[in-house]
């Protein structure tokens, strides 16, 4: 942190007194204009002096902003032994020390600074925050009081000041803190609840009680109030009182959400389940519910269901009611499609409560990018397509549609269109694309342009892919390949593909690759210790022909004709090789290019 140019930072919500006690940190600071930069107290210095000191101190302040810490430091020691009372000298240590996490030495430079400038707001409430992270509660407290003191009016410094009386178990004077919060502030639902809390901590109902009567005088027109106060009153079994409060205000207001949703949990309590359920009933197949409470209450009916045996038809039965009510709620259709998968409903289900959420909404990106899952895992390739162009449509920058579409058309055999759709990809590349995305985008687009015999090209798809993703492997191991067998750069090859290898020592492609590359440099001893870990870790019947004629060549150079004779016929009998090519080697029992 750099305290000297940091605005203090409060957390604003009062409600944090219901949590755990657990002090914020405040360290978040802007840069501010540098302050007069004479102390409170001063040591009588000559006029030299003064222009000295003056001179270092801005230096000091200057030599910061360019990044000179080192110098700013020295400068500002410099200061204080010249001048011993500066406290804007010893408040710029304390940020220094705090930054190498000096911490001891930064808080008695900040108290140091405080004593000299007693009156300097920013020394208060930077000290103050040191004294929080030190753990010394009670020391920030004076702090804290000293600057409300002269400042009444500061609501942040007493929203810290709660957090901190709450860490102490300080219950009165929280209350006293909420109280000139309200002064403050006003009387407010928050403030309340505060208080509410801070009554039940000391064990003092009545007075809670009293809070939230208080409360409902205030706003007499505001029935969310008598709900909240109802609610209080459930919570401490004060059932009657609770249900006689719903009724006013559902007599008042019958689609009263807040009060229907406290009615529903009344009826439970009471175990009257055909009330509970009508009450339910009337919130979810209302049109003036608004979508929250339905969340809520779906979410509600699932957990009552599962704990009595989990029937699935019943809750797809009530999600259906529901989106016949409210066919355009996208939340309620969310909420379906996450139950029907965590519940591993058949994939034909799920998709269609996946395409049923994006006719809502077309925009939901997790929904589409779930049902290309499913429809990839299908092999419905050409819908694949279509569902990503349609994603597209409304995010063109995201990579997963361009990463699907690619591979999309490499099953169909389109080559020229995986390289012009990663093309048009790589033009909405921003700062927030996934970069591992885009790495694997640039790899495939390597492959397919060396395809096409474009490689240069193909080179600079690679250098891309890596410029994203450094440890990228699979690229690694094509790269390197290909410039072997194109004859292009081999140490560059080498470096590469020994990266592979150490990565996945046991992968024969990559084995392989590594053993050939050596192989063109003529060593062929090192190349034969990697092919014959490729073949005895290959596994894979595609790699089998290239790996067994590579292995043929390595031990032909190294004159062991039988060998190489043994692993050309093999490659030859599983085939997919160059026939001719293993033909001639083995007739003229010698290795050939």
């Amino acid at each position: 942190m750099k305290s000297s140019f940091n605005k203090f930072i409060v957390v604003t919500a009062i409600v944090l007194v219901a949590a755990t006690a657990v002090i914020p940190s405040f360290a978040n600071r802007e840069k501010q204009a540098i302050k007069s930069i004479q102390s409170d107290k001063t040591t009588s210095l000559s006029y030299e002096d003064s222009v000295r000191y003056n001179t270092m101190f801005l230096d000091a302040i200057l030599a910061e902003a360019a990044g000179k810490n080192d110098s700013a430091y020295s400068l500002l020691q410099k200061c204080i032994k010249l001048n011993p009372d500066a406290a804007e000298a010893y408040y710029y240590l304390a940020s220094f020390e705090s930054e190498k996490k000096n911490d001891s030495l930064a808080l008695s430079y900040l108290i140091k600074a405080h004593a000299l400038s007693p009156d300097n707001e920013d020394y208060q409430e930077q000290l103050a925050e040191n004294y929080i992270n030190a753990q010394q509660y009670a020391k920030a407290i004076d702090v804290y009081e000293a600057l409300v003191k002269r400042h009444g009016d500061r609501s942040d410094v007493l929203q810290v000041l709660l957090q901190l009386y709450n860490q102490q178990k300080d219950y009165d004077n929280m209350l006293r803190t909420i109280e000139r919060l309200e002064q403050n502030e006003g009387n407010s639902e928050g403030i309340t609840l505060s208080k509410v809390r801070v009554y039940e901590l000391k064990g003092d109902k009545k007075q809670a009680y009293k809070a939230l009567q208080n409360l409902c005088e205030t706003y007499p027109n505001d029935p969310n109030f008598r709900v909240m106060t109802g609610n209080w009153l459930m919570q401490n079994d004060r059932k009657k009182e609770a249900f006689s409060l719903y009724q006013g205000v559902l007599k008042e207001e019958p689609n009263n959400a807040m009060a229907l949703a406290a009615m529903y949990d009344y009826y439970v309590s009471v175990n009257d389940s055909l009330q509970a359920k009508t009450i339910m009933n009337r919130i979810l197949l209302s049109d003036k519910s608004d979508s929250k409470t339905k969340q809520s209450m779906i979410r509600q009916f699932i957990q009552s269901n599962e704990q009595t045996g989990g029937d699935s038809l019943k809750v797809l039965k009530m999600f259906d009611e529901v989106l016949k009510v409210s066919p355009k709620d996208a939340a309620i259709a969310e909420l379906k499609a996450a139950y029907m998968s965590l519940k591993k409903m058949p994939t034909a289900q799920v998709d269609s409560a996946l395409v049923e959420l994006l006719s809502i909404d077309p925009d939901n990106k997790g929904a589409r990018i779930q049902l290309l899952q499913d429809v990839w895992s299908s092999k419905d390739y050409t819908r694949v397509i279509q569902l990503s162009n349609m994603g597209l449509a409304y995010d063109p920058n995201e990579m997963s549609y361009y990463y699907f579409m690619s591979l999309a058309y490499i099953q169909l055999e389109n080559t020229k269109q995986v390289v012009a759709t990663i093309r048009k990809g790589m033009r909405h590349v921003t700062d927030q694309s996934n970069r591992n995305m885009v790495a694997e985008l640039y790899a495939i687009m390597g492959d397919y342009l060396q395809k096409e015999n474009k490689f240069k090209e193909a080179y600079a798809a690679y250098d891309s892919c890596l410029v994203y993703k450094s440890d990228n492997i699979y690229c690694m191991n094509n790269y390197a390949y290909y410039l072997s067998i194109n004859g292009d750069d081999l140490q560059k090859a080498e470096q590469m593909s020994y990266k592979t290898v150490q990565a996945e020592p046991k992968n024969a492609t990559y084995l392989d690759t590594y053993a050939w590359i050596l192989f063109l440099q003529k060593r062929y001893t090192e190349a034969q210790i990697y092919i014959d870990l490729a073949i005895k870790n290959d596994t894979d019947s595609i790699q089998n022909s290239v790996i067994w004629e590579h292995a043929g060549d390595v031990y032909a150079k190294l004159g062991d004709i039988k060998t190489a004779l043994d692993y050309w016929h093999k490659a030859l009998k599983i085939g997919s090789g160059n026939t001719a090519i293993l033909e001639k080697k083995i007739r003229l029992k010698k290795y050939i290019k």
